[in-house]
């Protein structure tokens, strides 16, 4: 194959491409024909396999309900205070292991990536005591402050800049007098932009996702998404067209967001794709 040569995509590939997505998005679109059918239609046999026409009426069901409108701010909050400490710290903490000389590296990277061997239902019962010995009990920072910075993330960076960031331009930038602030703003950063990118949707979706902890440490009174989704399927008689459409409202903000930073996320990829 010559050098240059683009390659072309065959009627295969958008056959199996095809079918892939169809499989991917199956899920969202039953959600969404659930949401808009009423709670006896979908009890029936054959399921309904088309859209009705209770999809906003459940949808404000659901948002009354529970009050997400309270819950999407403060998962939005929540969500984006981990994405940024998460990406910030692990961004640092790759850097060092990866380029970085001082003692006991190997050694605190090794203990790092064990902790990503623990049950994290291990931590419940402590951390729930830390909490609430610190007064933090049902506040949204019990949320944050466990996951400012996670061992995947170190991990994930450090791996990354082994091989996108050469060593000899960290060398350049110290003989051109540069502090190790400017050196981390102007040579670490710039390289490890990809990576960062993909590391901050990663956080986000976990954090906006997130159930187990947020379950145990909050309440209804100042709910995230998850934890006020979780009330709509306490009733009696759960109405699972109402939890469908409760469901879709706490997906959509992740569909905008990717809609929206999708392309500069697979820009970064990419990008770091050809660098590598």
């Amino acid at each position: 194959m010559g050098a240059g040569k683009q390659l072309h995509a065959g009627p295969l590939t958008y056959v199996v491409l095809s079918v892939f997505a169809l499989f991917s998005l199956a899920p969202l679109v039953w959600t969404a024909i659930a949401a808009s059918r009423t709670d006896r239609r979908l009890a029936e046999t054959p399921p309904p396999l088309w859209f009705g026409g209770n999809l906003f009426k459940n949808m404000e069901t659901a948002w009354e309900e529970v009050g997400l409108g309270t819950a999407m701010v403060n998962t939005a909050f929540v969500a984006g205070t981990i994405t940024v400490s998460t990406v910030l710290f692990a961004t640092l903490a790759g850097f060092a292991f990866a380029k970085l000389r001082f003692r006991f590296s190997s050694a605190l990277l090794v203990l790092t990536i064990g902790t990503m061997m623990i049950p994290p239902q291990l931590a419940v019962v402590p951390l729930y005591l830390w909490m609430a010995d610190l007064g933090w009990s049902n506040q949204l920072q019990t949320v944050i402050l466990p996951t400012l910075v996670t061992a995947f993330g170190t991990f994930f960076m450090r791996q990354y800049l082994v091989q996108a960031l050469p060593g000899e331009l960290i060398e350049a930038a110290r003989v051109d007098g540069a502090s190790s602030l400017r050196v981390v703003w102007h040579v670490v950063f710039p390289a490890a932009r990809p990576a960062m990118a993909v590391l901050g949707l990663l956080t986000f979706v976990f954090a906006w996702n997130d159930f187990m902890w947020p379950i145990i440490a909050l309440n209804q009174e100042n709910p995230t998404v998850q934890v006020a989704l979780n009330a709509l399927g306490t009733g009696y008689v759960p109405d699972q067209s109402v939890i469908m459409a409760g469901a879709l409202l706490g997906t959509l903000p992740l569909l905008i967001a990717f809609l929206l930073f999708g392309k500069q996320i697979v820009g970064g990829i990419m990008q770091g794709a050809i660098k590598g």
